[in-house]
């Protein structure tokens, strides 16, 4: 195996800040949802949430929002400085994607080289960094809505808003569990985002 850095450092440590805040900001928000729920027959189970009380859950929530947030700041700045968003992520042709999924739902898809992402990963990394931005916009929108009425106004009103912030949340966890069943598949990549070769 090749000791050259596939992933830096600064990759490494926003990965792992990321997935404890997401972790956290997910938990706790679950907690926040039961307290008033959007849709009526979704419950979280307790065992499954943070914070123990809407009030809990509320702190939990804030002091996390920000973490993710510089975090977020963070790795977007230095992907884009460093000019690896475009050599990582883009382009994602529509012609590989179709192949390279076609080759993941047969289980052929293959990962020899983790210093490449196939068409299927391009994408799922660029979902999830817009999805990330949805999150905290939406989220700005429900908690300082009067602060950013333009910003509520674009999210379809605050009721409205609650309901992207629940859906982009839903997109992360989606991904969030997808990513460990692909690191499980592959538990190279987990060692690769420890020691970043």
């Amino acid at each position: 195996m090749s000791r050259t850095i596939i992933q830096p450092l600064w990759v490494r440590t926003t990965h792992w800040i990321n997935a404890v805040a997401v972790v956290l900001m997910v938990t706790s928000g679950w907690q926040i949802y039961d307290a008033s729920p959007i849709f009526a027959r979704l419950k979280f189970p307790a065992s499954m949430t943070l914070g123990g009380w809407l009030g809990g859950a509320l702190q939990w929530h804030f002091a996390i929002m920000w973490l993710l947030v510089a975090n977020y700041l963070v790795y977007m700045s230095l992907n884009i400085v460093s000019k690896r968003l475009w050599r990582k992520f883009l382009p994602i042709r529509p012609g590989a994607l179709a192949r390279d999924l076609a080759a993941a739902l047969r289980g052929k898809l293959g990962h020899e080289d983790l210093a490449r992402y196939n068409a299927v990963q391009k994408l799922a990394y660029v979902v999830v960094i817009v999805d990330i931005a949805i999150v905290i916009l939406s989220g700005l929108a429900v908690w300082k809505s009067v602060q950013f009425p333009l910003l509520r106004t674009l999210m379809g009103g605050y009721d409205n808003a609650r309901v992207v912030h629940f859906f982009a949340m839903s997109v992360l966890v989606a991904f969030f569990v997808v990513h460990i069943v692909m690191v499980a598949l592959v538990p190279r990549s987990l060692l690769l985002m420890i020691r970043g070769r």
